[in-house]
């Protein structure tokens, strides 16, 4: 049931379709796996928003091939993420 719920709000909100592919991965490889996500990525993680972050997060969750994934590792790791992000789009950039 959950399923449906994050698809609605994931096609409602247009989420696939407001990072491109190259940040998707970088995102995704930071949560479900061990990496980093550039700062370019990041801008574009916040763009996103913590709705569609959420909601694409989860329903990755729900897919067979990540059932040996523990669900509150990758909840923690996807907020952990996206407040990284968050505290550097929001910090003042320093001048090159």
């Amino acid at each position: 049931m959950a399923t449906k719920e994050n698809d609605q709000i994931i096609k409602e909100n247009n989420c696939e379709t407001k990072m491109g592919l190259p940040c998707v991965l970088e995102a995704f490889t930071s949560i479900f796996s061990t990496g980093s996500i550039s700062n370019k990525c990041c801008g574009e993680l916040v763009v996103l928003g913590k709705v569609c972050h959420s909601a694409l997060v989860k329903r990755t969750l729900e897919d067979p091939l990540f059932k040996g994934l523990n669900p509150m590792t990758i909840i923690a790791k996807s907020i952990q993420t996206w407040n990284n992000c968050l505290a550097l789009i929001d910090s003042p950039s320093p001048s090159a």
